[in-house]
């Protein structure tokens, strides 16, 4: 007679559900955790969602990944992180766009390409706000006010961002190119910070992702002269667009994207693609990017996201060269 303990049964049912489960599921070879790098610290909202999109695909894509945050140098040492990894799937970033896009065209020597890594998906996009605080006069609600102001100003007229060379910074040179006044930035290691002082008046205006100011225009503490989508954002739907304001090229969006090292197989990358297109239909994944003022937004196919960040890539290399500006290394 055969003897089956209790352990053994639910052993054997996992293993039932296991077998059941189409070949291929799961990408990660046996016993070889994925790790999930975030060029950003923990306890940020990147990390947050880098957290949360590990935790759902645990069931679509491989059971054990392991978030890893990998900071420095803006960025750069996570993505050089994944560049030299394992392209067997067990490698993957998640990461905001501009250590893709933007710094390849500001530092002069970069440890990475985006043709050293395989895009897998776009997982949401946002706007950047400008947005003034105490130190801007209370009459000025417009933007044509501010520009204005600044141009008889010029001495005033700064604005805080996150680090130079970010995707925020761009936004602020965009508009001072368009507009014909004389914008200082003034950069700060994140946004949090810049938002302090905007609150304090330290700086008139700041220019920041739509997520990082919400909570203090909702409070009646900032007001948002404009956003720099391609529409009004939905989160600010009170609040004309650069383009509405008449800088019809003052167009610039941010978005978070997931990665692997350039030589993971095309099959693995469309697996994790086709995972991650379910994940984001999650109502959870979504209320938890609206949170923090992104859009979720994925395209269809890794190459329609790789289509994007090449684009993003030559935009980005057009605008740098027309401001001259380069970071220190």
């Amino acid at each position: 007679m055969l003897n089956i303990n209790r352990r053994q049964v639910v052993s054997m049912t996992a293993a039932g559900l296991a077998a059941a489960v189409s070949p291929g599921l799961f990408a990660q070879p046996a016993g070889k955790p994925v790790r999930l790098i975030v060029p950003i610290p923990a306890g940020g909202s990147t990390d947050a969602l880098a957290r949360l999109l590990a935790d759902k695909l645990r069931t679509r894509y491989a059971p054990t990944i392991i978030v890893d945050n990998r900071v420095g140098a803006g960025g750069r040492i996570g993505v050089e992180a994944v560049k030299n990894g394992d392209a067997d799937g067990t490698t993957l970033l998640f990461t905001p766009d501009f250590p893709i896009t933007l710094f390849p065209s500001i530092y002069k020597k970069m440890p990475y390409e985006l043709k050293d890594l395989a895009p897998v998906a776009s997982c949401g996009v946002t706007s950047m706000a400008l947005a003034a605080g105490p130190g801007l006069p209370d009459r000025i609600k417009t933007l044509a006010e501010f520009v204005q102001w600044a141009k008889a100003n010029p001495k005033l007229a700064s604005y805080a961002t996150p680090p130079a060379g970010s995707t925020p910074h761009f936004a602020g040179m965009m508009l001072a190119k368009a507009s014909g006044a004389e914008l200082l930035n003034v950069a700060y290691k994140g946004g949090a910070p810049a938002v302090q002082d905007l609150l304090g008046g330290q700086v008139p205006v700041a220019v920041n992702p739509v997520g990082e100011i919400l909570q203090h225009v909702k409070a009646g503490k900032l007001r948002v002269l404009a956003t720099t989508g391609p529409t009004r954002s939905r989160f600010l739907p009170d609040v004309p667009t650069m383009v509405e304001s008449g800088y019809r090229d003052v167009v610039v969006q941010s978005w978070l994207g997931m990665f692997a090292p350039a030589a993971t197989p095309a099959a693995t990358v469309n697996k994790l693609n086709a995972a991650l297109m379910e994940v984001l239909q999650d109502a959870e994944v979504a209320e938890a990017f609206g949170r923090i003022g992104f859009e979720v937004a994925p395209l269809a196919s890794a190459a329609s996201f790789t289509a994007m960040a090449q684009g993003d890539v030559q935009k980005w290399a057009g605008v740098v060269k027309a401001t001259g500006f380069t970071a220190e290394e």
